[in-house]
């Protein structure tokens, strides 16, 4: 067999017999002889055609006359051999159309995963963290039950929550966001669950809560864990019952919005310590989502600066803008504490600090400068190309450097910025050698 042990092989005595197998097999390449017992191979290549996707097509032919191999390459054919033919050579051929067979699917599927991440908004990421959070979303967001959203903040929460409710059965509802964090505990009540006039001195009208402003849509509690204990019992009951009570009314009413809550605290050692009730955790951590950090996920910081870079170079007029190797090398080596949230804001300062056509290293946050910095050097001992005291030399000596650069080589002002005395500033200079450039 020409690919003995390489691939598996069927075989068809007759064009009606190869068109049957390939629609029922669909295999990933076809070897055709043009001649054949009743119809040609040009005519089964064209009814391949008329069906559309399909295999690709090496001919086989006896003729070396061009008209044929022509006429069989207008019809779909991928390439022709040939006979008498050599061995070796058809069996490259059909090695490398393989190949690109299964690059072709690797991109379609590439794109398919695209298109179904723009369903997802502004989530954005290709490391397998963040695939794994795709899959809990696309997979959680059909039904109806309480979905917690977990990780540090700035990973991207409410975008989580976003994506639940555009891609579940209440899309086209409302999707109603509240802080717990933002609003003082006086006022959550209120704010939660409405209140009736005249229920507390400033209450001059009813007004409609968040619950029933959700109606038919999805409700989100972000930093869920702020809440006050008071709050959380009356919480409980509302998801509990599906009906709550306006701050100074009686009469229950009926509410329907799916619940979609998330933290950056540790909830179950919230309960432990009897900081969050129990009952209420396990009535909202029905389904988990946790967002990982964006130090976690470094191979995602790439494509995330650069949809930042895109958005705000755009909204600054300024399209053309890139991010120089060294910008790049430097956000990839900062280990995002603020994460993502971080990552867009630093982009943003970047923008309206830059001059030329491109982002330059200098024009980055002076954190994430000196976290890259300390990052490379860290690495640097970590390998043992540096010593821990020639890392810290250099660092200092950057530090100064940028800071005397900022001053324009003001010393009183550079001691400033660094919380040192001019005398130790000059000290240190001297000790690194730093001079104002055009200076003896």
């Amino acid at each position: 067999m020409l690919l003995h042990g390489e691939c598996e092989v069927a075989t068809a005595a007759s064009a009606d017999e190869a068109l049957g197998r390939i629609a029922d097999a669909m295999p990933d390449l076809v070897l055709l002889d043009l001649v054949m017992p009743g119809r040609s191979g040009l005519e089964l290549l064209e009814d391949l055609r008329k069906q559309g996707a399909s295999p690709p097509v090496v001919v086989l032919t006896a003729t070396k006359t061009v008209t044929t191999a022509v006429e069989a390459m207008k019809l779909g054919a991928a390439d022709y051999v040939t006979k008498p033919f050599e061995v070796e050579a058809l069996r490259i051929k059909i090695r490398n159309l393989l190949q690109q067979r299964a690059l072709e699917a690797e991109v379609e599927q590439l794109k398919d995963e695209l298109e179904g991440r723009s369903r997802l908004g502004r989530l954005l990421g290709r490391s397998a963290a963040m695939r794994q959070v795709y899959r809990t979303i696309e997979r959680v967001a059909a039904s109806h039950v309480s979905v917690l959203v977990t990780g540090e903040s700035g990973t991207g929460k409410e975008l989580v929550a976003r994506a639940i409710h555009e891609l579940g059965p209440r899309a086209s509802g409302p999707f109603v966001a509240i802080n717990c964090a933002a609003i003082p505990e006086s006022l959550m009540e209120s704010e939660l669950f409405g209140h009736e006039r005249g229920a507390f001195t400033d209450a001059t009208e009813r007004r409609i809560g968040r619950f029933e402003q959700a109606r038919g849509g999805t409700l989100f509690l972000d930093e869920i864990g702020e809440l006050a204990t008071s709050v959380q019992a009356k919480l409980l009951r509302a998801l509990q019952e599906r009906t709550i009570e306006r701050v100074g009314g009686r009469e229950p009413i009926a509410v329907d919005a799916r619940f979609v809550a998330a933290t950056n605290r540790d909830l179950a050692r919230d309960v432990a310590a009897g900081r969050f009730r129990a009952d209420l955790y396990y009535r909202i951590h029905v389904v988990s989502v946790v967002l990982p950090a964006l130090r976690e996920r470094r191979e995602d910081v790439p494509l995330l600066a650069q949809a930042f870079l895109e958005r705000a170079a755009r909204q600054a007029g300024r399209s053309e803008l890139q991010l120089s190797r060294a910008a790049s090398a430097a956000l990839a080596r900062y280990a995002w504490p603020g994460n993502v949230r971080e990552l867009e804001n630093a982009i943003e300062h970047a923008v309206a600090l830059s001059e030329g056509p491109s982002i330059e290293e200098r024009d980055l946050p002076e954190a994430v400068l000196a976290g890259s910095r300390a990052e490379a050097l860290g690495d640097a001992v970590r390998t043992g190309q540096l010593s821990l005291e020639e890392a810290t030399a250099r660092f200092e000596q950057a530090l100064l450097r940028e800071a005397l650069e900022r001053s324009d080589w003001n010393q009183t002002r550079a001691a400033e910025q660094l919380g040192i005395t001019r005398r130790v500033l000059k000290l240190k200079m001297d000790r690194y050698g730093l001079r104002e450039p055009g200076t003896p």
